[in-house]
């Protein structure tokens, strides 16, 4: 998973687009292990202390982690749970609505035990 998004971070960089992640950890120092240990460069919030039932996933109706949600410019929900190619077909649709047609495209990325498409 945080190999592709970091391909699509970097991809990206300059375009229209944000990733923006939550994390439902309850314990800060573990979440700023992860952040440090999986080089997670994107703004990523705190649910609260209250982990999945945090203010956040409360208010986004989320009830499965990961949920993925893509927005587009008005701030609307186009697609909902893509992963891997969908995602990356997603984010191409909606930048191309933009002006800025391109192809994402991944290489060899992949940290041992994840894989981009089972995020």
């Amino acid at each position: 998973m945080y190999p592709h998004e970091r391909s699509l971070v970097k991809q990206l960089a300059g375009k229209p687009f944000a990733l923006i992640g939550v994390n439902s950890d309850g314990d800060r120092e573990k979440i700023r292990e992860t952040v440090k240990e999986k080089n997670i460069t994107w703004r990523s919030f705190w649910n609260g202390p209250d982990g999945t039932q945090g203010p956040i996933s409360t208010e986004w109706n989320v009830s499965g982690w990961p949920t993925i949600y893509v927005m587009d410019a008005e701030g609307v929900i186009r697609y909902r749970n893509v992963r891997g190619e969908a995602m990356d077909r997603a984010l191409e649709t909606l930048l191309a609505e933009l002006g800025h047609e391109m192809t994402i495209q991944h290489g060899d990325e992949e940290e041992p035990g994840e894989t981009s498409g089972g995020q």
